[in-house]
């Protein structure tokens, strides 16, 4: 179009002199192009050098671009692997669901909570806002003198933060590897929502002195070797926070300080978390008065956290308004839940001398605890003959009155004179084990301590450090057997399912063996040595197993009805009705249990509950003598949980727990639909499983092998066979 206007305007040698100039100044242009091309080809320049060093800086970035997404690709497995060797069913991972949201990612356009005052507008209520129109801005906004302050509406913009308290002890033990892993761990928690505060404790069992100058230059390094490890994981940071644990010098007059161990600022603890930060605190303290370094013992730590967290505080003034504090605390306890108290110490969980595993797989707090502790305590106590031979070995000298006290442990433990002479170096001293024996019992009553100020969803775990860094992978293979699946993260199983790792009332034969290079190995080597504790319920049993032992009904004598004062009948009715989904015939049920019944274990406030009944065989005569008695069946009649809490509490293990151990330890049978969807966990608990030909029954014992002989096992299913159902509705359905 430009050369047709050229050609009208100027002619046709006009355009072809423009043409034949634009294509000589085209060819000057890539000849001096090439000649530049080929000058700095021989002779670079500056500007070429810095090309180059730009282009090696590109490419070293895309390296490490790549590196790091390589990186990412393998803690995303990794993570994954973790996920799903966590073996979560459907109701677990539906309530892990509705309790635990992953966080986002914090966005800096998020705001702080407003309070908005209820203060009168000047809109006159037209919708308008009109300013000043009807009054001076002096007048309107001048002060008010009132006697009560004005109420303030808060309306909070920030998701509740879930929160595991993690205390770590003795991490100068720990290489670099296990360190790591712990840093992946919690970093893996929190992808899933529930993120850390770390307390390190890395002192030898006695609080160091003042005076040593290099206490606080230990714990700031462990602290900081926990701050490098959660750095590593490259996917949340950890930050140090080695000044927000105050302690009180003086006891306060009025007597409201309650706790000399404290947190002094509460926002240099929840300024991290907000932005999912795992906070790392030493167990550092520094005076109220003098601020001066204080050692304080990680015990007093994670309590003043526990305090902190849970909404309480350590300190209330005399004259503030009840409303006003009451709104505080309950502003404090929205922000944060409190979930978890994990415990990661070298020595595991909680022993126990008469379980197979040598620990507590569960710990129900409120109705095991002094029982566990008795069992610690008990192995404090040296024998007569072995005392003289300890101390002798030891070179330690107790004085006469500590000889006279049986905790004088305590001397060697904590400060007491010792000579020269020393142990063997690889040969376990009984010093050694009383002093892992102390570790326990400052454990268990740190989670009873703990778990009694946070609410019952609470829970605490106890693992070893290795067991913690156990981040998918591999268990070794393990031949086609009933036993358990991949070896899996206590932690990260524990968030998913809210359950230990192995249900304490699954017995021994079915944990499995690991396979090691010297061959298989037994169940009780494969169980890692991790304790689940939780407030818990009591569980009552009728009549009580530790008084007697439960045996058959012997004529004339009284037995225990479902209408004794003991029982609260109209409530074990509705357990049952609730837990079947079907309508119960009390008259007949009555009719047919009364005078048969070995007892009744009922846990909580009847929210679960067993009925187990003496069954005579078909064909033997129920007159009471000795030979009738002998053939008596102990049978389980019903096994109910209350819907809403079945799968979560542990509440049927407690039950079946109590039954298998407590109860009927040589064994008890009982029966069930075959599409009974419990029976997977009826056969993994279970010592032996028949279907009964003909019928829609599925028979279940607990009896050992060298017990179970033909003629019991036709007593067994003969009473599973001739048992009628006592429903009120539908009685031709299986119960």
């Amino acid at each position: 179009m430009l050369l047709q206007n050229l050609a009208s305007k100027e002619g046709k040698q006009v355009v072809g002199h423009s043409i034949q100039s634009w294509g000589k100044h085209r060819r000057h242009c890539e000849s001096s192009q090439e000649h530049v091309v080929r000058h700095y080809s021989t002779e670079r320049g500056p500007s070429s050098q810095l090309r180059e060093e730009w282009a090696r800086e590109h490419v070293k970035d895309l390296s490490n671009k790549q590196k790091a997404k390589k990186e990412a690709r393998a803690i995303d497995k990794d993570f994954f692997m973790s996920v799903l060797g966590s073996s979560a069913t459907k109701r677990e991972a539906k309530s892990y669901i509705q309790r635990f949201t992953p966080l986002k990612d914090p966005s800096p356009a998020t705001k702080p909570p407003v309070d908005i005052a209820l203060k009168p507008q000047s809109s006159r209520g037209c919708g308008v806002n009109l300013g000043g129109f009807y009054g001076p801005t002096a007048v309107e906004e001048s002060p008010k003198f009132v006697q009560q302050p004005e109420k303030r509406t808060k309306i909070s913009v920030r998701p509740q933060l879930h929160v595991a308290l993690v205390k770590l002890r003795a991490p100068q033990t720990l290489n670099g590897e296990i360190l790591n892993g712990i840093g992946r761990t919690l970093s893996q928690l929190e992808r899933l929502g529930l993120i850390s505060v770390v307390v390190v404790d890395s002192q030898d069992g006695s609080k160091p002195h003042k005076a040593d100058a290099n206490w606080r230059a230990q714990e700031t390094k462990q602290a900081n070797r926990a701050v490098a490890a959660i750095d590593a994981s490259g996917e949340s940071g950890a930050r140090l926070v080695d000044n927000v644990i105050g302690v009180y010098e003086e006891a306060s007059k009025q007597g409201f300080r309650q706790h000399p161990t404290h947190v002094t600022l509460r926002n240099l603890l929840m300024t991290p978390l907000r932005r999912g930060v795992i906070p790392v605190i030493p167990c550092v303290g520094y005076s109220d008065t003098t601020q001066t370094a204080i050692p304080v013992s990680a015990t007093d730590v994670v309590l003043a956290l526990t305090r902190e967290l849970a909404g309480l505080p350590s300190e209330l003034m005399p004259d503030e308004d009840p409303n006003a504090v009451r709104e505080r605390l309950q502003a404090l306890r929205e922000e944060v839940s409190l979930d978890r108290l994990i415990i990661l110490d070298p020595l595991g969980g909680i022993p126990a001398s008469d379980q197979p595993s040598g620990y507590h797989v569960f710990l129900n707090m409120e109705q095991e605890f002094e029982a566990a502790k008795a069992d610690l305590q008990r192995d404090l106590q040296p024998d007569a003959d072995e005392e003289p031979v300890l101390r002798h070995q030891k070179g330690i000298h107790i004085s006469d009155l500590g000889a006279s006290n049986p905790f004088s442990f305590l001397e060697v433990e904590f400060g007491g004179p010792q000579s020269s002479v020393e142990p063997l170096p690889q040969q376990e001293t009984p010093g050694d084990a009383k002093s892992g024996i102390i570790h326990h019992l400052q454990n268990l009553e740190l989670v009873r301590r703990v778990l009694s100020i946070l609410p019952p969803s609470s829970s605490a775990l106890l693992t070893t450090p290795e067991e913690a860094a156990n981040s998918g992978k591999d268990a070794p293979f393990q031949a086609a057997r009933v036993g358990t699946r991949r070896q899996r993260n206590p932690l990260i199983h524990n968030l998913l399912t809210d359950k230990p790792v192995f249900s304490s009332s699954l017995p021994m034969g079915r944990l499995g063996g690991q396979t090691s290079a010297n061959g298989p190995g037994s169940a009780a080597e494969s169980i890692t040595p991790t304790t689940f504790a939780k407030h818990g319920m009591s569980v009552t049993i009728f009549p009580d197993p530790k008084v007697a032992p439960w045996t058959p009904p012997v004529s004339g004598q009284p037995y225990l009805t479902l209408t004794d004062s003991q029982i609260d009948l109209p409530r074990l009715v509705h357990l049952i009705e609730d837990s079947f989904g079907r309508k119960l015939d009390t008259q007949e049920y009555l009719e047919r249990v009364n005078g048969r019944i070995a007892g009744v274990i009922i846990a909580g406030e009847y929210e679960g509950g067993a009925l187990l009944t003496w069954e005579i065989p078909p064909g033997m005569k129920d007159d009471g003598s000795p030979e009738s008695r002998a053939r008596m069946v102990p049978y389980l009649d019903k096994f109910a949980v209350l819907k809403r809490s079945q799968g979560s509490g542990g509440v049927a293990d407690l039950i079946f727990k109590a039954m298998v151990r407590d109860c009927f330890p040589h064994g008890v049978v009982w029966r069930s639909r075959k599409t009974n969807p419990v029976n997977k966990w009826y056969f993994e608990r279970s010592r032996g499983t028949w279907k009964l030909p003909g019928t829609g029954w599925t028979m279940f014992w607990t009896t050992p092998e060298l017990s179970m002989d033909k003629q019991l096992f036709l007593d067994y299913e003969g009473v599973c066979r001739g048992i009628e159902p006592s429903w009120a509705d539908n009685k031709d359905i299986l119960d």
